[in-house]
């Protein structure tokens, strides 16, 4: 295969390298049994850089871009502008633009799944930027880069290829860019699907990105095209699934929808009073969609963050990238719940350690410590989960940080979480007469503390005293860099206190019970 035939390519050979984390993320939903993706092509990174390559003017712009301080927003406004104007501008190679507009043409061609890909000059296409650095497992990008929905003709698509391409230098992405440390050395492919004309469409967390529960999955529905919500236009229906169960439903009152347009484009319309309180999804559509989410995780081997439409065909799924913002867990060698309280909490240090001062502190500490997103836990399983010291475990911690106490009462207050304890029904309970076992200690912290906090009435080790300072919006454990729902993407969205402060812990690490 030449040079020029791996310019454009069917979705189900893609590569990240070559299409992008969007592209090559469809392509793998491609080849998942039961996962409907809408046919489609990738015009790869090749084109662009042959584009960028042809063009001195890009080039030069490119190379002040990178040298450019990205706390100088001028000079990035200035430069960002320039560089968008001359992609935009940028002439398509004609045998380029004839490869790219054949697979549009009524001759008619089928990928491995014997799915239409040519459907003919007066089909609709999704025209969608993918570049090689987003939908990674560190960040997202998500808003990034240009999507363009119900392209109608190949002079069209070809328009929306070159807009998409120079989404990639607007003043908001440059700056993510590098402020992120990816930098400008980014390249830009282009994701262009059949249109799916839905009658509802939204986001699938297949972990609650508000309490950071992974055995939740949270739905986001409404009416019409999925960009009305990832847009934030509108508010959505939630639907909360765990076991294959709907647990939870919020019913938003939906007043605005986004339609295609039969000549080509989006408009707003305005939905009838009488459908605007209805459910989008019924709880069958519900459980399917859930079981969906379920599926492509395990295929990617992470919380995922879908998009999904509706139509009369049933679920289809047009995007899937990882949760970036999941607080990491332990790792255990069982499949049991575990309770862990932070060790570097308790000593004021709230921010993540490097990998030799963890080696240290687990070298030097008796306790049985497990490190996750550069934090120490100690788990507390199995003192939380013996009627006997649970709750005076609870009680001690919430003396030295009333938010910790309250997350483990939220913790003990979980039917059947906790595992049974052997020696349950022998030991004598606290309020008959023996002193309240002490909590599990970090064996070894104590010589890492002040001598004055050394008294076990102080604090417990451990655990932290409060939360981490400078964040007022902090108000329960364990909630620190979790998003808004319906944003949980990359580290500069608002936080969002949690509604269960047990059930997960953020970038805080303070506790962390899944």
């Amino acid at each position: 295969m030449d040079g020029l035939t791996r310019h454009v390519v069917n979705l189900d050979e893609t590569d990240r390298d070559e299409a992008g984390g969007k592209a090559a993320h469809l392509g793998q939903l491609s080849r998942i049994d039961g996962i409907r993706v809408p046919p489609g092509f990738c015009v790869t990174t090749g084109a662009f850089e042959r584009v960028v390559a042809e063009t001195p003017a890009i080039r030069e712009l490119l190379g002040r871009l990178a040298k450019t301080d990205p706390d100088d927003r001028e000079a990035i406004r200035t430069l960002s502008a320039e560089a968008r104007a001359a992609v935009e501008a940028a002439d398509i190679p004609e045998e380029l633009a004839a490869e790219i507009t054949g697979r549009i043409s009524p001759a008619g061609e089928k990928n491995r799944a014997g799915e239409q890909t040519r459907a003919g000059e007066d089909a609709a296409w999704a025209v969608r930027s993918s570049a090689t650095a987003e939908d990674s497992a560190a960040a997202s990008f998500a808003g990034q880069h240009d999507t363009y929905l119900n392209v109608v003709g190949p002079a069209a698509v070809l328009d929306a290829v070159r807009r998409c391409w120079a989404s990639l230098f607007t003043e908001r992405a440059v700056t993510y860019r590098l402020r992120t440390g990816a930098g400008l050395d980014v390249r830009m492919a282009v994701v262009v699907q059949r249109m799916i004309f839905p009658r509802a469409a939204g986001i699938l967390f297949t972990a609650d990105p508000v309490t950071g529960n992974r055995t939740v999955t949270s739905i986001d529905a409404g009416f019409g095209l999925g960009e009305a919500l990832v847009s934030g236009l509108v508010n959505a229906d939630v639907y909360q699934v765990r076991n294959g169960a709907v647990i939870g439903r919020t019913i938003a009152a939906k007043g605005l929808a986004i339609h295609a347009v039969p000549s080509g484009g989006t408009e707003h319309r305005q939905i009838e009073p009488d459908r605007r309180e209805l459910p989008v999804l019924t709880d069958d559509e519900i459980v399917s969609l859930a079981a969906l989410g379920r599926r492509i995780e395990e295929r990617f081997g992470a919380p995922q963050d879908i998009e999904w439409c509706l139509d009369d065909d049933g679920f289809a799924i047009v995007q899937t990238r990882p949760i970036t913002t999941l607080f990491p867990i332990p790792a255990v060698g069982d499949d049991e719940n575990h309770v862990y309280v932070s060790v570097g909490h308790q000593q004021m240090m709230t921010e993540a350690m490097t990998p030799l001062g963890l080696s240290v502190w687990k070298l030097t500490s008796p306790a049985h410590m497990v490190d996750a997103g550069g934090r120490l836990f100690v788990d507390v399983t199995p003192r939380l989960a013996s009627p006997a010291t649970g709750p005076a475990l609870a009680e001690m911690l919430g003396r030295s940080d009333p938010l910790i106490g309250d997350a483990l009462r939220a913790v003990l207050d979980r039917k059947n979480f906790l595992p049974t304890p052997p020696d349950q029904g022998t030991a004598t309970p606290p309020d008959q007469g023996t002193e309240p076992a002490p909590p599990p200690r970090a064996a070894g912290t104590d010589l890492h503390r002040p001598r004055h906090r050394r008294r076990a009435d102080r604090a417990a080790p451990g655990v932290p005293r409060r939360a981490e300072a400078g964040d007022p919006r902090e108000d329960r454990p364990g909630v620190a860099g979790l998003r808004h729902r319906g944003h949980p993407r990359d580290a500069e969205d608002p936080v969002r206190p949690a509604r269960h402060a047990g059930d997960h812990g953020g970038h805080g690490g303070h506790l962390v019970a899944q």
